[in-house]
């Protein structure tokens, strides 16, 4: 057997990723009684393409995979997409552009499954191309029939355990995407906006009040104004009312610690909502709620003048009303972190609207110390799931006021308001479509209102653990729970990681894993987080067509795991240069290797022991160095 001279990348590449899949190399042997490793493999959203962090990541788990393999165990590994919810719909709506408020629900389901389907051929063949050795043919979808039923049954689970309640409360809000959205999916942007002074009347008096705000477009919804007791500025003010300019409407004026004297002019206006700390304070005061603004961030009837006009675009109109009234005393330019919706980028709002939810806030220490029992890697990363978990604020909601997800298996009873749950048996269902069997338990109802919402995407790959090992059958899912490993990147540890281990100590009173692996981001040259908006993205399939797969794992691999690595070409040459050189020693030592048919040496030269002495140490410490995945230092050392 002669090699080529050369190594052609493209044509060995592409033969031997068509011979594992079509020899079924790294399918999972159900019957083997070689000890399982089993991988919670990441399902990458169907929102485009794959992304060089996907890349970078996916190499560095597969990494691992393949070295369960070398110890002699049977790696289960397969392979899904989350291709339901928010990210999908935005893809689907920007493909297609066509709008999902503009059809009906069935319409865009019919629309987002079409596109999926057909896009997730695209990313699967992505994948394959830099080396995956996944089981293909262990396979899931989380919009799929059986994927919806193991989400619906984990609802009536936790709605039998008393954890999912459905109550109308305050809830974070986007108004562009026009859904309730959790606090995991806010993020933090630094915004430039405008501290504005002005002054209201205080009623029955010639005095004035003057407060500073970033939100002077909330005034609509103030409900009193609040100075500090040991404030002695506003000692005569307290007990009387201001009047608010504009609206002609009085609020009264009380004290809290809230108001700090030494902050802007140390009178605070209290608005329902303008911020987090605005719905924390609230709960604890005996106020009235003035809410101001309708599902899509206009104002609604209680805007007075500014019915209809955008949240948005409210704030420089009611500045200029007040400037224009000679309210203002002065405005200063300002820099802040405000929330945005971590889908669109949009400032968060505060409605109050009906909404799931899944009761946790009692169990945070209980989540913290399952988070402990976990094996990281690297160690540190815990403490990013134990910040999440002791700065949560809210119970999760889990209802979205959105089209392609999993439905909400609820009706209401038209008559006395009960919810009616179906039977186990008959899920999946849809509410909009199906009806329930029988009548209201409670007052013999026939009639009923079912459940438009769907649930967040997070709340069903949350249960990726149950997905994937029942895709086996029940008896292998309960043995292989919890799974030897979740892979996954740090900026994910609040959403999936924490829903996942959240869930599965609240149903399972269990961890969904043994283990995690943490790994970085992938940045660009300069070393900067990879976004469109920047123009800094490299994709995959551009270095692909120039370099070899493993030249560009080989890059994957030169970040220890949980740091973020900057794409550099030069370490790619590296790679490419790496892989010649394996190909030529390989040419060197094939025919040898033929020659001897495979016998044992005998009579070794000194130099011969200590090549084989070196080679043993390299075994030794690239071994232990991959049990406590470090992969990295393999690299180096080999």
């Amino acid at each position: 057997m002669e090699l080529p001279k050369e190594y052609n990348s493209n044509q060995s590449e592409k033969k031997w990723r068509e011979y594992w899949i079509k020899e079924k190399i790294y399918s999972f042997r159900p019957d083997s009684k070689a000890k399982t490793f089993s991988i919670d493999t990441p399902p990458p959203t169907v929102s485009g393409k794959m992304h060089l962090g996907h890349a970078f990541s996916y190499s560095q788990q597969d990494f691992i995979a393949r070295y369960q393999r070398m110890k002699g165990k049977n790696v289960f590994y397969p392979w899904g997409f989350d291709d339901n919810g928010l990210a999908t719909e935005i893809f689907v709506e920007k493909k297609t552009e066509k709008i999902a408020e503009h059809m009906s629900r069935d319409e865009f389901r019919k629309l987002c499954l079409e596109n999926t389907v057909e896009v997730e051929k695209e990313m699967l063949a992505s994948w394959q191309s830099i080396g995956m050795s996944c089981d293909w043919d262990l396979h899931y979808r989380t919009i799929s029939k059986e994927v919806q039923a193991i989400s619906q049954k984990s609802f009536l689970d936790l709605h039998k355990a008393g954890r999912a309640i459905r109550k109308k409360d305050t809830t974070t809000w986007c108004v562009k995407c026009k859904t309730a959205i959790a606090q995991a999916e806010l993020e933090d942007a630094e915004k430039e906006t405008r501290f504005v002074y002005f002054k209201l009347d205080v009623e029955g008096t010639k005095d004035k009040i003057t407060i500073a705000t970033t939100r002077p477009e909330m005034m609509p919804a103030c409900v009193a104004v609040f100075v500090n007791a040991k404030d002695s500025r506003y000692k005569n003010f307290v007990g009387k009312k201001a009047v608010l300019p504009i609206l002609n409407r009085t609020v009264p004026i009380l004290t809290s610690d809230i108001a700090d004297p030494k902050k802007g002019t140390g009178a605070v206006y209290f608005c329902t909502f303008g911020h987090y700390e605005d719905v924390e304070f609230f709960r604890t005061q005996k106020l009235p709620i003035i809410e101001i603004l309708n599902t899509n961030g206009t104002l609604n009837e209680n805007g007075g003048p500014y019915k209809g006009v955008h949240i948005k675009k409210l704030r420089p109109q009611i500045i200029e009303d007040l400037q224009k009234l000679g309210r203002v005393e002065k405005i200063v330019p300002l820099r802040h972190v405000v929330n945005v919706h971590e889908r669109c980028g949009t400032d968060v709002e505060f409605l109050v609207t009906n909404q799931w939810f899944i009761k946790y806030m009692d169990l945070r220490e209980r989540f913290l110390k399952a988070g402990e029992e976990l094996k990281w890697y690297p160690p540190h990363m815990f403490h990013r799931l134990g910040h999440w978990i002791k700065g949560l604020k809210w119970d999760w909601c889990v209802s979205r006021q959105r089209y392609f997800g999993v439905p909400i298996p609820v009706w209401y009873c038209k008559k006395c308001h009960a919810e009616i749950l179906p039977d186990e048996k008959e899920l999946p269902i849809d509410p909009l479509k199906d009806k329930p069997k029988g009548k209201c338990p409670k007052c013999k109802g026939t009639e009923f209102e079912p459940e438009k919402d769907v649930f967040d995407t997070w709340f069903t790959s949350s249960l990726t653990p149950e997905i994937a090992t029942s895709l086996l059958g029940k008896a292998f899912m309960q043995k292989n729970i919890p799974m030897d490993l979740r892979p996954q990147a740090h900026d994910i540890i609040n959403f999936w990681l924490f829903y996942t281990l959240a869930k599965s100590i609240i149903l399972h009173n269990k961890l969904p894993w043994k283990n995690t692996m943490i790994s970085g981001y992938a940045l660009d040259p300069k070393g900067e987080k990879m976004s469109k908006s920047k123009g800094n993205i490299v994709e995959p399939s551009a270095v692909l067509a120039k370099s070899p797969a493993d030249a560009l794992r080989f890059w994957a691999a030169g970040s220890v795991l949980g740091e973020d690595l900057p794409y550099q070409e030069k370490d790619l040459l590296t790679g490419h240069k790496f892989i010649n050189k394996i190909w030529n020693s390989s040419k060197l030592i094939l025919p040898q290797i033929i020659e001897n048919k495979g016998e044992e040496a005998k009579d070794l030269r000194a130099v011969d022991r200590w090549i084989i002495s070196k080679l043993n140490n390299l075994i030794r410490d690239s071994t232990e160095a991959f049990d406590n995945y470090n992969f990295s230092k393999v690299k180096r050392d080999v």
